[in-house]
């Protein structure tokens, strides 16, 4: 089956995107997904984008990690998604997704992107996690973006090991069964961060996350004087701009801006990749 795709990036987080819209696309085959998301041996990509019909929206944006498993919102991969839609005709500039954390609106505007954030789960929760190895406890702040992040502020997010730590982190029994991202964060008041990534479902470090960035950002007002709106530093050195209004002791409203670049686009035959790159 050869299936045409394009592949987008947003501040560094790189995607495949598919118009499935005709619902052909074996996206429920995890192993498959995952071969065509692996480097090298498939196209490779830090998450598959689908797009496909919604009675609720204008589309519905299936968001599969590298692993092939579905999960339930990707900030950087739905701010790419209104704009590949948009692009294929499937909505106007300003739409609205369905995803599984719930409706999700976006503004495309040229090569930059506003989508707004599902609201936090309540206030971050500060957590000391020992970690085998660690002298001392690493502490950190929970909270939920659509998906679950541990920010740990750190003076220097370039001497990190984020490789090592983060996946010591997001495999801690603290956060079973499900796991957690893991965020490293330098602050800058009053208003900038840079921060890294270690990705649940990549299970390595990103190159940007867009949940990511609005988690730190919610931590920073919290705990760090941080206002908004907020500049986010990405390891490449893309620039994210989170927004919103601090409310009653709570951040809402909360708004994640970045750039988008379409990268190349191709066709691939999903019945000729390796499957040897099973992940279980």
């Amino acid at each position: 089956m050869k299936v045409k795709f394009t592949k987008m990036h947003g501040a560094g987080n790189d995607f495949i995107l598919i118009d499935d819209r005709a619902g052909n696309i074996p996206w429920e085959d995890h192993f498959l997904m995952a071969a065509l998301a692996t480097r090298r041996v498939g196209v490779g990509c830090e998450g598959i984008i689908l797009i496909q019909r919604s009675d609720k929206a204008d589309f519905r944006m299936c968001f599969l990690n590298p692993d092939g498993t579905e999960v339930e919102m990707c900030g950087n991969g739905a701010r790419c998604a209104a704009a590949f839609a948009h692009a294929i005709g499937a909505s106007g500039k300003a739409l609205t997704m369905e995803t599984l954390c719930g409706l999700v609106d976006a503004q495309v505007n040229g090569n930059s992107v506003c989508v707004w954030m599902p609201e936090p789960a309540g206030k971050s929760c500060a957590v000391d996690i020992g970690i085998d190895g660690e002298p001392e406890p690493v502490r950190g702040h929970f909270i939920s973006v659509g998906v679950p992040h541990f920010v740990v502020p750190v003076p220097n997010v370039s001497a990190v090991d984020v490789e090592a730590l983060g996946r010591k982190i997001r495999l801690h029994p603290e956060f079973a069964p499900d796991g957690t991202n893991v965020d490293f964060v330098t602050f800058r008041q009053p208003n900038r961060m840079t921060m890294r990534t270690y990705e649940r479902g990549v299970e390595a470090e990103s190159r940007a996350c867009g949940t990511g960035a609005v988690a730190c950002s919610v931590v920073g007002v919290e705990t760090n004087g941080l206002t908004l709106p907020a500049t986010v530093k990405t390891s490449l050195g893309y620039e994210l701009t989170i927004d919103g209004d601090w409310r009653h002791n709570k951040c809402t409203g909360l708004t994640l801006l970045g750039p988008v670049k379409i990268v190349y686009t191709g066709e691939v035959d999903l019945s000729s990749l390796d499957r040897g790159c099973e992940v279980s």
